[in-house]
């Protein structure tokens, strides 16, 4: 997200204009009473706040990996779901479905580099939220952390450049020293959250931590 928004979609570039137009329009996978079914994107909007900032958050596409696969039967709803400031969806909805954008994907690709401005001035937001019964009592748990653009090295890097790569090069960095496996898939699930933010690329993810975990 751009820390500063200033239009009406209350966005800017930060990644891959193909990859944000895809996620808003291709299925999303969730888990719904235990089932793995497939749901619309751009639905099921909820809001939220973070540090006094009101967010909205929609399906989209892609982001659960084989999670939902895995989980299958263990848990009753599970879903991902792209965050935004309030508005967005709205107007995304308005272009993709009212006007049929969906179905003229260059044409949202080409308004959209034309119209909305890069920038490194960005923030990713990770929050994640899961209830359940513990011990019979129906509990919240929340994990919340922003991760800002900064400087590494002499070049100041946007947060989803930071977040994307050192994804990547911790999981290379535990593979070439033998935390995880050498052999088979290995999926997102699999790699310890502890392990991952230890990992001197992982740690990026933990610099910028906000929010506390209840104890086990």
């Amino acid at each position: 997200l751009p820390q500063y928004p200033s239009n009406a979609l209350n966005y800017n570039l930060t990644w891959s204009t193909d990859g944000v137009i895809n996620e808003y329009c291709e299925p999303c996978e969730a888990i719904v009473e235990g089932e793995l079914v497939e749901v619309p994107p751009l639905e099921e909007r909820e809001e939220f706040s973070l540090d006094g900032v009101t967010y909205e958050a929609f399906n989209t596409s892609g982001g659960l990996g084989t999670l939902a696969e895995t989980l299958k039967g263990k848990v009753r709803t599970l879903n991902y779901r792209t965050i935004r400031y309030p508005g967005h969806a709205a107007i995304m909805k308005a272009l993709l479905n009212d006007l049929g954008l969906r179905h003229r994907r260059d044409v949202l690709k080409d308004i959209f580099e034309s119209a909305l401005p890069a920038t490194l001035q960005d923030v990713v937001i990770v929050f994640v939220t899961v209830s359940g019964r513990r011990n019979g009592r129906l509990l919240q748990e929340t994990y919340a952390n922003k991760i800002y653009s900064h400087r590494v090295g002499n070049v100041v890097r946007s947060a989803i450049q930071i977040t994307t790569a050192s994804g990547i090069c911790a999981v290379l960095d535990m593979l070439a020293d033998g935390t995880l496996p050498a052999k088979g898939f290995v999926r997102q699930e699999d790699i310890a959250l502890d392990a991952f933010l230890a990992n001197r690329f992982g740690r990026a993810y933990a610099q910028h931590e906000t929010a506390s975990r209840l104890a086990g």
